[in-house]
């Protein structure tokens, strides 16, 4: 194949989210009634692999409106950043309109959770899923193409490359970058370890 016709179907951009979301380690905040606290999302350009645009934003959670302790801890936000948010309705309205100034990118994730968390969300709260792109998911083709015996935790994947993980774990935005940092790892040009 030609590095012309290699390069026309290879995306623009790489969309990378990164998605926070109501939960407790006690059992009162069931899987299926997560709901996203916080929008985290990077274009990556596909020529550079670099970072050329960012969207943040929590979302005021309906069905535990409350955050519990276990999430405040794990996330680092706090109940005012939720009470202050926007519902998921205009989070994904906002989302929309950052995510369309790009054209022609792939949803990447550090797994299937974000995927199916903003399904989730889209059915619950009525709202149309608003991605029109194949979904990636990072951690499973990070494995594959570095031959690794078992899928790594994001953090666990940031110190096999060699880095430090930057910002906070388990926050949307900061998770969402690392990832990004990943993707040289993920699609085989360059090796942990190396």
């Amino acid at each position: 194949m030609s590095n012309v016709r290699r390069r026309r179907m290879q995306p623009q951009n790489y969309l990378v989210i990164d998605f926070e979301a109501t939960c407790c380690d006690a059992g009162t905040v069931p899987r299926e009634h997560m709901e996203i606290i916080e929008f985290g999302a990077v274009m990556v350009s596909a020529s550079t692999l670099q970072i050329v645009d960012e969207f943040q934003s929590f979302v005021r959670p309906s069905r535990h409106p409350k955050l519990t302790a276990f999430c405040t801890k794990l996330t680092s936000i706090n109940q005012r950043d939720v009470d202050a948010a926007p519902v998921f309705k205009d989070a994904v309205s906002s989302f929309k309109a950052w995510l369309y100034r790009h054209n022609g990118f792939v949803f990447c994730s550090w797994g299937d959770y974000d995927l199916k968390q903003l399904r989730q969300d889209c059915d619950f709260h009525k709202v149309p899923y608003p991605i029109s792109a194949p979904h990636v998911n990072v951690k499973r083709l990070m494995a594959e193409r570095q031959g690794l015996s078992k899928k790594p935790g994001l953090g666990e994947a940031v110190r096999l490359a060699g880095f430090e993980f930057s910002g906070t774990h388990h926050r949307g935005i900061d998770d969402a970058r690392n990832i990004a940092r990943l993707l040289p790892y993920a699609f085989g040009e360059a090796r942990v370890g190396a």
